[in-house]
């Protein structure tokens, strides 16, 4: 066998492999009877650095709100990356663009893309739109925060009335709604869908890949209000979790818990920062010792429906359909949803029931644009340039409508 010790120390980080945790090297064993081997915690994990670039600044805000909220000091952290012509224009205001990340993504991920020669060199050129780029952080203390406010915090609140003011006022956002857009993938997606629907106004768009599951009645294959369990389907067979673009599934949701058992401190999938443990933080009642009290139970799969019934406020297409009277008019040329038709989730079956409703809407008709591709998986097209020239276009568009 091979072995490799992980030490998850660091309490103040959400994500496993956080600064500070230690781990060894990969030894190889051969285990029996007698086998007696050692293993050296040697390994430690760096500190999170922003890479050293004119055009990227890293951003950590206190935020009062958050701070209340959880009792102590509570930062938020963003990077900003900065278009090619900002320094030449020392009085212009730019559009300024909100990047979610996948699920527990850092706003690190900056680096990653400055260093990738093709897309500094595109970004330096002057040839990319001359747009701000913000790269918001998942990071809160149970898991990814999903930028809502939620029975985990209202972080939300704090984005829409702390961060993004101090961001837009520091590096020249226009702060204006008509040049503010929101954009991610996966759980990006999601929580970009959802701050665009949630803050109407206070977004002119949003662009939206692959996002988590916007419908309930589809929680990946799971309908949580009339199904009974989440682990078995009513055929009797093992719900799964994930799959490849030819259907072979990779995955099935009961060992998928077993792994964030596995990670969790408490034994509980609802301490395990991953995915489903999240969505318990995020969406569940609490108990009487505060902790969130789980869609169903760990063992049986059994669902509880009165957790499946609180649920429901976070349920997008149900909020959508129940606010569409008010809301339409205010969603009119600002989303745009890209979903692939062989998500390895399964998450284009609750979007085609989105879809459904938006072509069905009246007062006013919704002129949302959803396409899905064929034989496409999770996130396959949403690069960081696809998402910018998105928003570009968007911005054409807006100075179009204008000129008429």
């Amino acid at each position: 066998y091979y072995l490799q010790v992980f030490w998850d120390q660091n309490s103040k980080e959400s994500v496993l492999n956080s600064p500070g945790d230690l781990y060894s090297d990969v030894i190889e064993v051969n285990i029996d009877r007698s086998s007696n081997f050692k293993i050296s915690l040697s390994k430690i994990i760096p500190p999170i650095q922003i890479i050293d670039h004119e055009l990227v600044k890293e951003v950590t805000f206190l935020s009062d709100t958050l701070t209340k909220w959880w009792g102590e000091p509570t930062y938020l952290k963003a990077a900003v990356l900065l278009p090619s012509e900002y320094y030449n224009n020392p009085g212009k205001s730019f559009p300024i663009r909100y990047d979610i990340a996948g699920f527990s993504g850092s706003y690190t991920r900056v680096n990653s893309y400055m260093e990738s020669e093709s897309f500094s060199k595109w970004w330096t050129s002057g040839e990319a739109p001359q747009i701000v780029n913000v790269y918001l952080d998942g990071d809160g203390p149970f898991g990814d925060c999903y930028q809502i406010d939620s029975e985990y915090g209202p972080y939300g609140y704090s984005l829409v009335n702390e961060l993004i003011p101090y961001i837009e006022g520091k590096y020249r956002g226009s702060h204006s709604p008509e040049t503010r857009f929101v954009s991610g993938c996966s759980t990006g997606g999601w929580a970009s869908l959802a701050l665009q629907l949630f803050y109407p106004d206070f977004f002119n768009g949003v662009f939206s890949y692959s996002p988590d599951p916007v419908d309930f009645n589809n929680l990946l294959l799971v309908n949580i209000y009339k199904d009974k369990n989440f682990y078995i389907n009513e055929y009797g067979n093992f719900q799964p979790a994930s799959r490849n673009l030819y259907g072979e599934v990779g995955i099935i949701i009961k060992d998928f818990i077993e792994q964030e058992r596995l990670i969790s401190p408490t034994g509980h999938y609802n301490n395990s920062r991953s995915q489903i443990g999240v969505y318990n933080q995020l969406f569940s009642p609490r108990n009487s010792d505060g902790q969130p009290i789980p869609l169903f139970d760990q063992e049986t799969g059994k669902i509880d429906s009165l957790v499946a019934d609180y649920w429901k406020k976070y349920d997008l297409l149900l909020y959508t359909k129940e606010n569409w009277t008010t809301l339409g008019p205010k969603l009119q040329r600002k989303i745009y949803i890209w979903m692939g038709d062989m998500d390895n989730f399964y998450l284009n079956t609750a979007m085609r029931k989105y879809d459904e409703f938006l072509k069905s809407t009246e007062n006013p008709k919704s002129d949302a644009e959803i396409v899905f591709e064929p034989m496409k998986g999770h996130c396959a097209i949403a690069t960081q340039k696809v998402r910018i020239e998105k928003v570009a276009e968007r911005l054409n568009d807006i100075k179009g409508i204008k000129k008429k």
